[in-house]
């Protein structure tokens, strides 16, 4: 039904052009043809032609004029129809102009921000409906005036690479102040220039700026504060602590009956368990307020790892711990890193190794770190493996934290602070490097600590021994304990076998040995008959027959001499000592082994005594300074502060007896250490000599070295005093060498 009407529509629109020219020409025609009836009807008037030649006129006259008509209502009608089209057009136009303007009005308008266009004469052209909502007036009270927000403080302005300039104001508003982030730029506004602006409301996140800045304000001076209490503390602290072990080292030095000496001990050790707690608690506070800075610089790697296990040696021995290390000779001999870091972080991690085992061994080996895929390895990898009393897998996630041990509860047996895995591993994340650990109960624990050491170059050194065919065997109680010695000589080419004392004949019978290292672990009588058995070489011993002892074990060398050793080595072994012991002939050792026992090592006072100006006003630090340098065979002049110490110099310079070495106490009363230093320093400009100044301080980490430099001061010795390092110090401060 549908189409037939739309056909017929169709069809009447289509033929209604010609039913109008048609009626036209009804109407035209019809008086003609009338006239026409009538004339002929007329009779009489038929034979007249005229009248038959008006109406043939009047015919073609209505004819033309007909025609005429029906060509000029066509032309009407095509005129209309485009008319109509335009007027669709036009409409069509002006409803996406308003779409546009809409649209764009929306899109200004709805973040609710600013929108002002001003022209040459700062006179407002164009404004939108948040600029009058923030004035309170009408849209046409602002266009054409000079209008200015109410400015209540104004930012810097920063002009930006493409001329847009950006600022922030501080804007009066009826529901109070509001900060608006501007951005103005220079635009075209008809036939001139206009400056065409844009402002966000960005009061709240100048409030949280200002907020957080507040916060972290407070944040610094409460670490400032900190800061200062506990250098305040711990030079409290330190200086009774340095009264407490230099007297008690200068007590161990008198004699003593065995219960005193006992009880001397104790004490010296418990002051130095203080000790490790405030420098503990010191490393943290400075890690924490970021004052520590990572300083690289090409060193030795292997020289720092084997120093670092040569002093916790000791520690090892004492509780029958073996303890040693192994450098993989693939790494580069000089890296590139923060070598004092690196050195706090294997003292932490071999220290609590040493701590938490109680027999078996503590082993340190460093290895290149495994490179991704595609790349080269640039970085190594540090393990600290013990056969400790291990970490339960619930504590292995915490462990890393402040004031967290593995062991805790009131019936722990080990002390110490939690903070020693803490300092690593910010000191290895600071480094760029990770820490982990991997741990069971009773099965021991092993800290790996991933450091990017880049290699560094390195001056040009002896190759390492070619041991390619050679036959090692190691003889020990605990021979994993010995893991890192045959990994070393394994990477120089060796046959290194592992036995047991039970174990070790049989080693020995298959015959071919080159070389016998044993461990007096296994006891004095079972070292002196190994160094007896064949080995199926030539003489029937091993052409090498090395023992391997620890520094308080040196007084056997006398007798395992006469029982067949060639050479001897003290634990834990450097890989250069190893390399120097297989470098050589066999038949040049025996030479080189002592007949009898090594004496103790005795700290020699210098060659020349030194006259030494002592500043210090506590008196037990006095007595004891005093006490430790008449030891080292020097004379002292004590004052009591600054202002004393400065005319004893002067009277001394005076006199033609001038002092050689000056140690200054920082903190006295009156006149301080740096003042009384730079007042020696004005004095000495006119005579041109200088004396060295050595401050002394129980600051473990002195605030203002810029300022000691710049005071004059030489060196610094931190309180409780080492007595090797005071002898070094003196000594070469003395010969006229500045320390570092």
């Amino acid at each position: 039904m549908a189409p037939l009407r739309d056909r017929l529509a169709r069809f009447v629109h289509g033929a209604a052009p010609f039913a109008g020219a048609a009626l036209i020409a009804v109407l035209l025609i019809a008086p003609v043809v009338a006239a026409l009836v009538a004339l002929h009807s007329g009779g009489a008037a038929a034979s007249d032609p005229a009248p038959v030649a008006v109406l043939a006129v009047v015919l073609a006259s209505t004819c033309g004029l007909g025609l005429v008509l029906v060509r000029r209502n066509r032309a009407l009608r095509r005129e209309v129809a485009r008319l109509e089209a335009r007027v669709e057009d036009l409409a069509d136009a002006r409803w996406a102009r308003v779409d546009a303007e809409e649209r764009a009005r929306s899109i200004v308008e709805l973040p609710g921000d600013l929108v002002v266009r001003r022209d040459g004469d700062r006179r407002v052209t164009a404004v939108n409906d948040a600029v009058c909502a923030l004035l309170r007036a009408e849209r046409i009270d602002v266009l054409g005036r000079a209008v200015e927000l109410p400015v209540l403080e104004q930012g810097p302005v920063t002009v930006l690479a493409d001329g847009t300039r950006t600022h922030d104001q501080k804007i009066a508003t009826a529901s109070g102040p509001r900060w608006i982030a501007w951005r103005e730029a220079v635009v075209r506004d008809g036939d001139g220039l206009a400056i065409h602006s844009v402002g966000r409301d960005v009061t709240d996140r100048v409030t949280a700026e200002r907020a957080l800045a507040e916060a972290r304000d407070a944040a610094d001076a409460a670490n400032r504060a900190k800061t200062r209490f506990l250098a305040t503390v711990s030079h409290e602290i330190r200086t009774p602590l340095n009264g407490i072990l230099g007297m008690t080292d200068l007590l161990l030095d008198t004699p003593l009956s065995p219960a005193q000496a006992t009880y001397a001990r104790a004490v010296r050790t418990s002051g130095q368990a203080l000790l490790v707690l405030i420098e503990d608690i010191l490393d943290f506070a400075k890690i924490e307020s970021g004052r520590i800075e990572i300083v690289p610089r090409p060193f030795d790697l292997a020289a720092v790892i084997e120093e670092v296990v040569e002093l916790l040696a000791p520690r090892a021995h004492a509780k029958d711990v073996e303890i040693g290390a192994f450098v993989d000779p693939a790494l580069s001999a000089r890296v590139t890193g923060d070598a004092a870091r690196v050195r706090q972080v294997l003292l932490n991690l071999v220290g609590n190794a040493v701590k938490f085992t109680e027999c078996g061994s503590v082993v340190v080996a460093v290895e290149p770190a495994a490179p991704a895929p595609g790349e080269e390895a640039d970085g190594v990898v540090l393990t600290v493996r013990d056969t400790g009393i291990g970490i339960a897998p619930t504590a292995q996630a915490r462990i890393f934290g402040e004031f967290e041990q593995a062991e805790g509860g009131a019936a722990r047996r080990f002390g110490g602070t939690g903070l020693g895995l803490a300092i690593t591993r910010r000191l290895v994340e600071r480094m760029g490097g990770t820490v982990t650990v991997s741990s069971a109960p009773g099965e021991g624990s092993c800290f790996r600590a991933a450091l990017p050491l880049a290699a560094a170059p390195a001056p040009a050194v002896a190759p390492p021994p070619a041991l390619t065919g050679t036959r090692v065997v190691i003889v020990a109680a605990d021979p994993p304990a010995l893991a890192p010695l045959g990994r070393q000589l394994a990477a120089w080419g060796a046959d290194v076998r592992m036995r047991s004392p039970a174990a070790a004949p049989a080693a020995l019978a298959d015959g071919g040995v080159d070389a016998l290292l044993v461990d007096r672990s296994v006891g004095e009588t079972a070292a002196t008959a190994l160094a007896g058995l064949p080995a199926g070489t030539a003489d029937g011993r091993p052409a090498r027959r090395i023992l391997l002892l620890r520094p308080g074990e040196r007084a056997a060398l006398a007798g395992l001499a006469a029982a067949g050793f060639s050479d001897y080595l003290v634990k834990p072994v450097r890989a250069a000592s190893l390399a120097g012991r297989f470098g050589q002939p066999a038949d040049a050792l025996a030479a080189t082994l002592p007949s009898a026992a090594v004496p103790p090592v005795v700290p020699q006072s210098s060659a020349s005594p030194r006259a030494v100006l002592v500043a210090e006003d506590n008196p037990i630090n006095a007595l004891l300074v005093r006490a430790l340098v008449e030891r080292l065979g020097h004379a002292v002049t004590l004052t009591p502060d600054g202002a004393a110490a400065v005319a004893a110099w002067a009277a001394a310079r005076d006199a033609g007896r001038p002092f050689d070495v000056v140690l200054m106490d920082l903190h006295m009363p009156g006149l301080d250490g740096v003042a009384a230093a730079a007042r020696i320093r004005a004095l000495e400009a006119d005579s041109g000599a200088r004396v060295p100044i050595v401050a002394l301080t129980a600051d473990a980490s002195p605030a203002e070295p810029e300022r000691f430099g710049a005071a004059g001061l030489d060196a610094v010795l931190v309180k409780p005093l080492d007595r090797d390092r005071l002898a070094a110090l003196l000594a070469d401060l003395g010969d006229g060498r500045r320390a570092a």
